[in-house]
């Protein structure tokens, strides 16, 4: 597939674009910073997504890339912590509906867009209803960020009611680059310093597998799936972890010892999700 790339240049985008290239795909990076050298290479457009007129443009292909066929949306302020609240909000929620209205407008086939597993209310204030947390539980943002990644999903499903186009969001949980593991062990004496998403963590060889079959899945309409890894960042076992730092809350029978407590069976039926690497293939 011909396919743009927005934010293309930040950690998760780095990881989608080495595993797309991998897989043979013609790719445009569309971001406001140039990639780092070390950085797949593929061609690069800077653009300011908050631009309506420079986002058809790039999602056109500009003269880069004619046919482009698919958008894979991640161009955001990528925490609640990187901006002030407005800022974060607006941006993300003006960059989010433009793009959505161009590749609308352009006709392309589909759009693979970042969620964030915020909208099921980490980092929690209350305790989650029931782990493993699926797509099923109710969205809870808890900050203007999360608030315009609950606001995306909700565009996203008008958009594909209106054109018929597919938009598949992907609830990322943190995204670990290689080097951030050195941090984990930091966090096994103390079970409440990552409890606030519930100890979950997703590698970036995951998201850039996600997107990959969130691009070939035979689905229409829109859809949102939690994306995580298959384990916790700790060495305690899942249940032990609930019962310190959660208890009451109900564990479902089917979580293995260290098992992930954000759901990740619906990405895996519907997208062939299926996590490989692990942190603790490296301690």
């Amino acid at each position: 597939m011909k396919i743009v790339v927005t934010g293309g240049s930040g950690k998760v985008g780095r990881a989608v674009l080495r595993e797309l290239l991998e897989h043979d795909h013609e790719v445009l990076n569309v971001d406001r910073t140039p990639p780092a050298a070390s950085a797949p290479q593929a061609p690069f457009l800077p653009a300011d997504l908050t631009d309506y007129g420079q986002t058809l443009e790039a999602l056109s292909g500009a003269e880069l890339m004619s046919g482009v066929e698919a958008v894979v949306h991640l161009a955001a302020i990528p925490s609640p912590t990187h901006a002030t609240p407005d800022v974060v909000f607006s941006t993300n929620i003006r960059s989010t509906h433009t793009v959505f209205s161009a590749a609308v407008r352009l006709g392309l086939r589909r759009v693979v867009w970042a969620s964030s597993e915020t909208t099921l209310g980490t980092p929690f204030r209350q305790p989650p209803d029931y782990t493993p947390v699926d797509e099923h539980h109710p969205l809870r943002p808890e900050s203007s960020y999360a608030l315009s990644k609950v606001l995306g999903e909700e565009m996203a499903r008008q958009f594909s009611r209106w054109s018929g186009v597919p938009f598949i969001g992907l609830r990322f949980s943190n995204v670990m680059e290689r080097a951030d593991y050195e941090e984990f062990p930091s966090w096994w004496d103390d079970p409440r310093i990552r409890s606030w998403n519930l100890w979950s963590y997703v590698d970036e060889s995951h998201a850039g597998q996600s997107v990959l079959g969130a691009l070939g899945a035979d689905l229409q309409g829109a859809h949102a799936f939690i994306i995580a890894a298959p384990d916790t960042v700790m060495r305690r076992p899942s249940r032990e972890l609930m019962a310190e730092v959660y208890p009451g809350v109900a564990v479902a029978d089917r979580v293995a010892e260290h098992g992930t407590l954000l759901d990740i069976e619906g990405a895996r039926a519907a997208i062939g999700y299926a996590p490989a690497f692990s942190w603790r293939e490296l301690y």
